[in-house]
């Protein structure tokens, strides 16, 4: 399994839904091998045993771990019996860290190595400056971040390459690949180990840009897509995006809905009250999350009724915009904007919350409904959403009708009824959508492509007899 994120480090649902499915599929009893790209920021991982490559940091937390090269590290987590952790160093100090134990890498040529990454989109070694005769400590001169430096495609291409050099020799059946930046990866590696290749869709780049797509972006996630053998799409949602501007064939893409694992229910007595009631936008303050639409819709709240607050909880580049926009409306004073909140904090303002309001303009599923509906918090989604196709007790917007979406704030604020009604079903409802579920259904995509794989050699041999 190839992913960016793994919680705490995390920017969005991906991270949420690996660390979901994994352990799902830990507890179904299947083995996963998960390569992350990225270091992880101590400061971040209160909450969260970490998962990071530094020796000194996993033995502190317990994390069974062993060297592979001075940089990588192998290890364990103890929630996860049969998950084992790759830490590819975002720092890059050693481009060439080593294969997994036992592994028969030397049999793969660099020549064949060479063509396996170029065709899959990840340029060669010295143009990505992983190669030459210097030495390996002072090859990459990167800057030392919790991110690669610079251009994401050029990491998603140095990514490929480490995960090419880690993963040839390994035991494994199936190569799950989660979004665009490991794709490349994924590719490079179905062609060096003969192993098929399912991409998992989360976020396409028309859902991240609007019609202003990033065309190398685009390039990279049609060519993954159409490499591999399935696809799993989050929603119907995005399987008709994948169709429609990816010009994918229908009967190649499986739809898959997120989980959410739910925690016992806060009683009653445990909410936290205000005098205030306080609705909440929980997400990246991003264009794609309509953070403007639920700015707009707050001043028509607050025409109606005058003791609410709005939390925007988040980060993103349209954040100081939202500001300004707040001010503008003369509401700066009712908007509460919290920043990127993780662990305790996240809990808390659900807590808090007497209404959820999700307004993305292009949502492929969305977690955060599930989450707030978990805490007990009404909800309201855009209908843009893949979230809409699985939640029939929440109440639905178009993300552009702020008239709307201002008039079901009013009504679940102004009516208990209508609130209670959502919160008890909408629980009720989350009982079906489990990581349990979600991770079964992957299983039945890998035995599909495992077994199509199988019947391609069978078909094979037999034509040259």
């Amino acid at each position: 399994m190839l992913g960016w994120e793994f919680p705490p480090f995390i920017s969005g649902g991906l991270g949420t839904a690996c660390y979901g499915l994994t352990k799902a599929l830990d507890r179904l009893g299947h083995e996963v091998i998960f390569v992350l790209p990225k270091a992880i920021d101590r400061s971040n991982a209160s909450h969260v045993r970490l998962v990071a490559p530094d020796a000194e940091l996993a033995a502190a937390l317990g994390i069974g771990s062993s060297t592979l090269g001075d940089d990588m590290l192998h290890f364990r987590m103890p929630d996860f019996a049969r998950v084992e952790f790759y830490g590819v160093p975002s720092a890059l100090r050693s481009p060439y860290p080593g294969s997994l134990p036992g592994s028969s890498a030397a049999a793969l040529t660099r020549a064949e190595e060479a063509v396996a990454l170029a065709e899959a989109g990840a340029g060669g070694e010295e143009e990505l400056g992983l190669g030459g005769g210097v030495d390996a400590r002072q090859a990459v001169l990167f800057r030392r971040a919790s991110d690669y430096a610079g251009d994401v495609v050029g990491d998603a291409q140095r990514y490929a390459h480490l995960v090419v050099r880690l993963c040839r020799g390994a035991d494994f059946d199936v190569i799950h690949a989660h979004d665009w930046m490991t794709y490349p990866a994924g590719m490079a590696l179905a062609r060096v180990t003969g192993r098929p290749l399912v991409a998992h869709i989360h976020s396409t780049e028309f859902d991240r840009s609007g019609e202003h797509v990033h065309q190398r972006v685009y390039d990279l996630e049609r060519r993954g897509m159409h490499a591999a053998i399935r696809v799993i799409a989050v929603s119907n949602y995005t399987k008709t995006l994948c169709v429609q501007r990816y010009a994918l064939s229908p009967d190649r893409v499986d739809v898959v809905y997120n989980g959410i694992e739910c925690s016992a229910q806060p009683a009653e007595e445990d909410r936290i009250e205000s005098r205030d009631r306080i609705v909440l936008f929980l997400g990246r303050i991003t264009m794609q999350k309509g953070p403007e639409y639920f700015i707009a819709a707050a001043k028509k709240v607050l025409e109606k009724i005058d003791n609410v607050k709005f939390i925007v909880a988040g980060s993103g580049d349209m954040a100081r915009r939202m500001i300004e926009l707040a001010a503008e409306f003369g509401i700066g004073h009712k908007v509460l904007f919290a920043g990127f909140l993780r662990g305790a904090d996240v809990t808390r303002v659900y807590r808090m919350a007497d209404c959820y309001v999700m307004p993305s303009v292009s949502e492929p599923f969305g977690i955060a409904p599930l989450e707030a509906i978990s805490h007990d918090v009404p909800v309201i989604i855009s209908k843009q959403s893949g979230v809409s196709e699985v939640l029939s007790h929440a109440l639905k917007v178009d993300f552009w009708d702020i008239n709307e979406m201002a008039n079901k704030i009013v009504a679940v604020l102004r009516h208990p009824p209508l609130s209670q009604a959502l919160r008890e079903h909408g629980r009720i409802e989350l009982r079906r959508l489990t990581w349990e579920g979600a991770a079964q259904k992957c299983v039945e995509v890998y035995e599909r492509v495992v077994n199509s794989v199988r019947g391609g050699f069978a078909a094979a041999a037999g034509h040259r007899r």
